[in-house]
């Protein structure tokens, strides 16, 4: 293959788009490697209470809109489908479920795709993993101690699994305001913890806004740094769902609690509270454990990156990845690394692709 592409979500599908449009042919030049059971990228694992009229934004895929789609069925079934019908429309040729094992350096300067299906040779890789496959953990103090329930939002099941318990929600993010409103309806306490005071956004958050977010993300992973998510630096939307939430006490945020014990949290002060489950809302990270044998990651721990492309490897373009990980985002670097895979390709002849 000249490309393999690596993950069939909002990233992958637009890179493979892109790919078409240039005249390249699936399962000649490109293919497209995904190792969900279905289409629908991460957005097939989501709650089902997250219906599609509480997306927070939706970007679609180029060249073919999403209409009519009904904001009460669950996203995960609305974006699935969508995506289904995008696949079959632009014959993308999703090979799946494929799980990609390691990315190593080739023969003839190519990169070797290592995989469930085989190995793939290639002259340029575009990596469009996401972040569902990385839970992010933190660990405290008496994590193995504690006798309830412990869960991340990967494995968030919907608000009735918490009905009459006392639940902890660790984190700062969108998913667990989200989790918070919905649980607190049925669960018999709830406390909201988090490392830092939750900003809320208020007001227009147009263009200009949005581009100063995408930048500061950008900036850390032009340095090589763990990407931040752009959600992270935008704020919390103060929607009249959250506004309800902080009048009634349910978004009342604590500081993180010192340690977990049996039967709860305890914090620094001495106070504590009593608890059945605590469901860590603590985000994700990126999953390129694949391409540890490139040795991409700067000291700092991440990937240097500039526009897509991987600082340390030509070859190599990350979609999806920091200031690209918003759905938007994921459609304009998916063009961006297709453009500049072609000036590759177009320079170095076929099997001599220099690292």
């Amino acid at each position: 293959m000249d490309v393999v592409v690596i993950g069939a979500g909002q990233a992958g599908l637009s890179s493979a788009y892109h790919l078409r449009r240039t005249g390249s042919v699936p399962g000649r030049d490109f293919v497209v490697l995904d190792h969900a059971p279905r289409p629908g990228g991460a957005w097939q694992f989501r709650w089902p209470t997250l219906t599609y009229g509480r997306v927070h934004g939706m970007h679609a895929l180029p060249g073919m809109e999403l209409t009519g789609a009904d904001p009460d069925r669950p996203s995960s079934a609305v974006i699935g489908e969508y995506f289904a019908r995008y696949e079959e429309v632009f014959d993308l040729g999703v090979l799946r479920p494929v799980d990609v094992r390691a990315v190593r350096e080739g023969d003839g300067g190519r990169l070797r795709v290592e995989t469930s299906a085989g190995d793939f040779s290639a002259r340029a890789l575009i990596n469009a993993t996401g972040t569902w496959d990385r839970p992010f953990w933190p660990r405290y103090p008496g994590q193995d101690r504690f006798r309830g329930r412990q869960l991340h939002t990967a494995d968030y099941p919907g608000p009735e699994a918490f009905a009459g318990r006392r639940v902890i929600v660790v984190g700062g993010g969108t998913s667990a305001v989200q989790h918070l409103l919905e649980i607190a309806e049925v669960a018999a306490e709830t406390t909201w913890v988090t490392r830092r005071p939750p900003v809320f956004r208020d007001g227009r958050f147009g263009e200009a806004e949005g581009r100063a977010a995408v930048a500061l993300v950008d900036e850390r992973v032009r340095r090589g740094l763990p990407p931040r998510s752009v959600v992270s630096v935008t704020g919390l939307p103060l929607n009249e769902a959250v506004r309800q939430g902080l009048e009634s006490g349910v978004l009342a945020r604590r500081p993180m609690f010192e340690r977990l014990t049996a039967t709860g949290a305890q914090w620094a002060d001495g106070t504590a509270v009593e608890a059945d489950t605590v469901l860590w809302a603590t985000g994700f990270r990126a999953a390129v454990d694949h391409l540890a044998p490139l040795h991409l990651r700067e000291p700092g721990g991440g990937i240097r990156v500039e526009d897509t492309r991987a600082v340390r490897d030509e070859r190599v373009h990350l979609v999806g990845y920091g200031p690209s990980a918003s759905t938007v985002g994921a459609n304009r670097a998916g063009r961006a690394a297709v453009a500049a895979i072609g000036r590759l390709l177009a320079r170095e002849p076929a099997g001599a692709t220099a690292g």
